[in-house]
């Protein structure tokens, strides 16, 4: 898909269009502010659900644990100035890295799937704020803004508000489905 981006100028466009078909009648039903409440709610229940089924969670607190047990221990050599037991304890890390890049490998599991859903939301909701400019919302310290205008490093509006609805919604649904001790 990011291929699509880069190489067609045409494909984020046609993504749009197609999801339009299906999201298309939820802005004539809600605000717009409401409508990224509402996707951003959406997008996090199926990447809280595709985390939950396709990450190793027992890996991940076993992994934890030995983690945090090492660098106490490594800690605690360093502060006894204990070079000997440093020395191993530099051989066990390397030794971890292994564990370490099985970690990373659980972790970036679920993104492909989820990338392959939320992409396509992200292309429909550019596109809606693109064709509809006059869209703004108020927000806190910044005041009334545009959700097409540039809040920071390029970011829109639109974004910042999907963040800001996307973060506390996707921590309620991680609780409650017991997703990663969160």
């Amino acid at each position: 898909m990011l291929l699509g981006v880069l190489l067609l100028p045409d494909f984020r466009p046609g993504v749009a269009g197609i999801v339009d078909a299906l999201l298309g009648p939820l802005p004539g039903m809600l605000p717009i502010h409401i409508t990224l409440f509402v996707m951003a709610a959406l997008t996090g229940l199926y990447a809280s659900l595709i985390q939950k089924y396709t990450i190793d969670w027992e890996l991940m607190r076993t992994f934890s644990e030995k983690m945090k047990a090492f660098q106490k221990e490594y800690r605690e050599a360093q502060l006894a100035e204990n070079k000997q037991k440093l020395k191993k304890l530099d051989e066990k890390r390397a030794a971890m890295m292994g564990d370490q890049g099985k970690m990373m490998k659980q972790q970036l599991k679920p993104m492909a799937y989820i990338s392959i859903i939320s992409l396509p939301l992200f292309f429909w909701a550019w596109a809606y704020v693109e064709a509809n400019p006059g869209f703004a919302i108020t927000f806190p310290f910044w005041g009334v803004k545009s959700l097409g205008e540039t809040a920071f490093l390029g970011i829109q509006y639109w974004i910042v508000w999907y963040m800001i609805c996307s973060l506390p919604v996707s921590q309620v649904i991680r609780k409650a489905l017991d997703i990663g001790g969160a």
